[in-house]
């Protein structure tokens, strides 16, 4: 539908330098909340929110599953927004979206790659909008 109304390119990406500004600047903003370091804390110790949250039979492990998922999805789901910035459909955008999550949740410098990414983005976001109003 997005594609039929012009907003977004046969490879799914934002044809607006604004809109993809504005991801880009909300995309890292995002990375500086608290929201986003208390849902990336559980998210890179699996084991540790188990333990703490531990509940028996099937019933229990879903629900486990359940709420550790939605940390790792409020960890992410800002970055997932950045796909149409890219193109939903670019396997090296995707793939780099991967490694960064991948970075910033397993690497001993993950809560540095956070703050680094953020600085990027904003800048990135930033210079496509003055672009997209100037053009």
């Amino acid at each position: 539908m997005l594609e039929r109304a012009g907003a977004l390119s046969v490879l799914m990406n934002s044809r607006s330098m604004l809109m993809s500004g504005a991801l880009l600047i909300a995309a890292g903003l995002y990375q500086l909340t608290p929201l986003k370091s208390a849902c990336l804390k559980q998210c890179r110790a699996p084991a540790s929110f188990m333990a703490a949250h531990w509940r028996r039979g099937v019933f229990g492990a879903w629900r486990m599953g359940l709420g550790h998922g939605l940390y790792c999805v409020g960890c992410c789901a800002v970055l997932m927004l950045l796909l149409f910035v890219g193109g939903i459909m670019n396997l090296v955008w995707i793939a780099g979206l991967t490694l960064f999550v991948a970075l910033e949740k397993l690497a001993p410098f993950g809560a540095a790659a956070v703050r680094a990414a953020a600085a990027l983005l904003i800048a990135a976001g930033a210079a496509l909008v003055v672009l997209g109003w100037l053009a």
